[in-house]
Parts: structure tokens; sequence; C-alpha cells
């Protein structure tokens, strides 16, 4: 899979001397899906509004596609459509001069064949003719990957694409980007809702302060940072854990009915097979037992607070 975003040393330094970006490296894959993590104020928008061309980068270079986002403006933000934030929509308008209209801004032909078939792709077909202040939320919404679709992009960005929509159409949005990366598109999502990264991305960065701490395979870092647990029911309570488990760095519930094991999914064993050989030799008997698997979100919360 060939690079098709190169980024190099990228920063960006407002005027009043706030460090947005700083010294960001990225190469982002032909038909991928890259999900980037942050908290507010991380660097994720100014990251997506540089590449865009809409943000001027104080230090460092951007391509895409070969072309420089700065000598090369007009034919690097062809190959780009960008879905923001805010429902920026023109309320009296039908919803396919919006898009019809948008396509146009980037010198292409008219296509009716292509916008009928994005909008049926899109759920919006039977609206078409719909004004854009008589849609929901979640159509709106649509409407905004419809309109940044409609010069036929070869990068799509979603900048939160779901911040605000209910959970059942948060699902049918991923089925949409997974289409959209079946035929063919890269795309780039920033996102608050850690389900949708571990739900859809391919690859998942993490930005915190301007800084990117981290680019990894989505199932490659569960694998490396992720962490499993074992919890053992005992059916009789009790105070404190036995000296002879002390090793097992085993947690104690409030209860005194559960013993909390935490293992690496990593190693060449883990150790599980001698602890319960141990726990019986300390006269303790096993009701239960229960594995949990840690969560992209317990990994980027760790990431957060060891980078902190």
């Amino acid at each position: 899979m060939d690079t098709i975003i190169s980024i190099s040393n990228l920063s960006k330094v407002y005027a009043n001397g706030h460090h947005a970006l700083n010294d960001i490296s990225l190469d982002i894959k032909r038909g991928e899906i890259l999900a980037l993590l942050g908290p507010n104020g991380a660097g994720k928008t100014t990251l997506i509004s540089t590449i865009c061309g809409l943000v001027a980068p104080s230090l460092g270079s951007i391509e895409v596609n070969g072309f420089d986002i700065e000598k090369d403006y007009r034919q690097a933000r062809e190959l780009i459509g960008l879905v923001p934030q805010e429902l920026t929509l023109p309320a009296f308008e039908s919803l396919w001069h919006t898009i019809d209209f948008s396509r146009g801004l980037f010198g292409k032909s008219p296509d009716v064949s292509y916008l009928e078939q994005l909008l049926k792709d899109l759920s919006l077909f039977d609206k078409k003719d719909d004004e854009i202040h008589m849609l929901s939320g979640g159509m709106k919404r649509r409407v905004l990957i419809a309109k940044a679709l409609s010069h036929e992009p070869k990068i799509l960005f979603l900048d939160e694409p779901t911040a605000g929509v209910d959970v059942a159409l948060r699902k049918d949005m991923w089925k949409v980007v997974r289409k959209l990366r079946d035929a063919g598109v890269t795309i780039i999502l920033t996102t608050h809702y850690i389900e949708e990264a571990e739900e859809i991305a391919d690859r998942v960065g993490i930005i915190n302060g301007g800084k990117l701490l981290l680019v990894e395979e989505k199932k490659s870092l569960m694998q490396k940072l992720g962490k499993k647990q074992l919890v053992i029911d005992i059916k009789e309570p009790i105070e404190a854990i036995p000296e002879s488990l002390a090793a097992y760095g085993l947690a104690l519930s409030k209860s005194g009915d559960k013993l909390t094991y935490h293992y690496d999914i990593a190693s060449d064993g883990t150790g599980i097979t001698t602890l319960l050989h141990n726990i019986r030799e300390a006269g303790l008997s096993l009701k239960d037992m229960q594995t949990q698997q840690s969560s992209l979100e317990d990994i980027f919360v760790g990431l957060l607070e060891e980078k902190s």
C-alpha cells in the first residue's frame, strides 16, 4: 500500500505563540482509514486544516499524491474532500443544488448519474429536491459528506463526523465510511468516540499537545499495549490476600470475594495455570472465572497519562 499523503516535520505556531502542531511527521497510506484521537485542543483539527490548505504551516512540508500543498495548491486540493465539524450548509437551497454547485466549484463538468448514485449510497436520494432546512441533523451530516464527495476526491477528511448524532445513525455512518474505503477512497477521521476508531479504523494516531504520540495499526496497537485481566470469584470472602500469592500482584475486591490478575497477552506465558494451583494451595475455593480485554479507550487514557 503506497503513500498518498506525506507530512514531514510539520509545525504550526500562531501569532500569540501557541504551538498547535509540533514537528509532526506522518505517511498516510492510500486506501486506509486512519483515525486521529486526542482530547480537545490536541491539534487534530489544525492538522486536518493544514493538510487541506486552510491553515498555513509555520515549518515543514506536506505532499498530497506528490503535489506540494503550497506550490501545487490547486492540484492537491482537488484530490481532497473535507467534512467539517460545523453544519455549514445553505438553509434554503435544495440538496441537489448544494452538491451540484459544490462539484462545479472544482471545475468538474456536470454528471447527473454520479451525483444520483452518490445520494443513493448516502440514503439521501428521495430528499434531493428538499431544501436543507427541512432535513434532520443526521441527514445534514450526510449532506456534508455528499458535498465533500461531489467532485470525486481520492481523499476524504471527516472532522468529528458523528458528533451529536444518535448511536443508530452513527453505525449507519460507519457503514458509509467502510463502503467509501472499499471504493478506494482514503479516509482520515478525527473523533472523540473511541469506539468509532475501534470499530472502523485500520490505523490509529494519538495526538496530544500538538505532538503525534504514536501511529499504529489498530490490531498491533491492542496486541502490544493491550492487557488482559482474569477475574476470579472465590466462594468464601477473605479480608486479605494470602502471603503465598503476593508475587502475582492480585487485587482484592471490597467485597473480598473477587481476585483480579493482570497479564500481558503478548508474553510467552500468562502464569494463570500456576496461579490457579497456588490459589487452591492457599486454601481458597474457586467459584467462577472470567477474562476481560483492555479496550482502545484504556490504551488511549493510559498513553495520555504516561505522556503527561
